[in-house]
């Protein structure tokens, strides 16, 4: 098994599975969450408003720098319904700082009798870290520390398509499966298909960066990223004409998608500059190229970074 969870039960996004599990085990009642927690994702979609969407009542604990057991201790009550964490996979908070362990929590929970869900955002099937990336939680982990729930996105980290899968103990997920809430939070059937396969290459495959897409392009090595560059540099520079330089330079990416924050990859990327032509004219015939190509502007150069790029053929488009 690939999360060591008893059961599983896939939706449309990670925050209808928040959604789902919230409106079901805590609807008219308080669910503990530390302030430091409380994140934004993408679309300006926060916690407190699913969770208000939800039915359940949100009840802070701690500050916002510093959260500690006793702050859940002193909370728990008799409308208390559930423990959140929520993993901060899009932002982090450094400095004088201080959270509640994972392990930590299952145990207060398991003292008070509440159960425990953990949000990991772009949750991770395996150790990044092993693939000279930074580290972030893994799913099997967080079901071994005793988390009764935990809810993560099936792209992102995942690699596959957008879905929201929760999993944990048994009774629980079942309980969310006879939600009438779920039938409106389901997948398509296309969506149920490419996220079985994409956990198949977890399952079965000998080489998983070399079979799975994001992971192939996260662990790209620099010397293949020049390679690509300097067969695409004299292309690209044909094609745009006299005057317009095309430059191998180093260069830097982020993960995305709320995932792996504050912590660049370092890439190549191919500068493109003209002395009568601006980075946002370039840019502009680059977006009505065909097919259309989109680069980014940095310190006044547009840049295309290299790392989704496998063969300088794909940068011979129409100018």
């Amino acid at each position: 098994a690939l999360t060591g969870a008893e059961a599983a039960l896939v939706v449309n996004n990670n925050a209808a599975a928040v959604l789902l599990a919230l409106n079901t085990l805590a609807a008219e009642r308080e669910v503990l969450v530390s302030r430091g927690e409380l994140v934004e994702i993408g679309g300006s979609f926060r916690i407190p408003d699913v969770m208000a969407k939800s039915g359940a009542r949100l009840r802070e604990v701690g500050t916002t720098n510093r959260t500690h057991a006793d702050d859940y201790r002193r909370a728990l009550g008799p409308s208390t319904a559930l423990l959140l964490k929520v993993h901060t996979s899009n932002y982090r908070v450094v400095g004088f700082t201080a959270a509640v362990e994972l392990a930590e929590l299952v145990a207060i929970g398991r003292e008070a009798g509440v159960p425990v869900m953990e949000d990991l955002g772009s949750g991770a099937l395996v150790e990044l870290a092993e693939y000279g990336l930074p580290r972030e939680p893994v799913v099997r982990e967080r079901v071994a520390a005793g988390a009764d729930l935990v809810t993560f996105s099936g792209d992102k980290l995942l690699g596959g398509p957008q879905a929201g899968i929760v999993l944990g103990r048994r009774e629980l997920v079942a309980r969310l499966a006879e939600n009438p809430l779920r039938r409106a939070l389901r997948p398509d059937k296309l969506t149920l298909a490419a996220l079985g396969a994409t956990l198949r290459l977890y399952r079965e495959s000998p080489d998983l960066p070399a079979a799975l897409p994001v992971l192939r392009w996260l662990t790209r090595p620099l010397a293949e990223l020049e390679v690509v560059g300097r067969a695409a540099a004299p292309v690209l520079a044909r094609r745009l004409g006299e005057g317009y330089r095309v430059t191998l330079v180093p260069s830097e990416c982020e993960v995305g998608s709320g995932a792996v924050p504050a912590l660049p990859l370092a890439s190549r990327a191919l500068a493109v500059e003209h002395a009568e032509v601006s980075a946002e004219r370039i840019a502009a015939r680059f977006r009505a190229a065909r097919p259309p190509v989109l680069g980014r502007i940095h310190d006044g150069r547009f840049l295309l970074d290299l790392r989704g790029i496998f063969d300088a053929a794909e940068l011979a488009v129409d100018l």
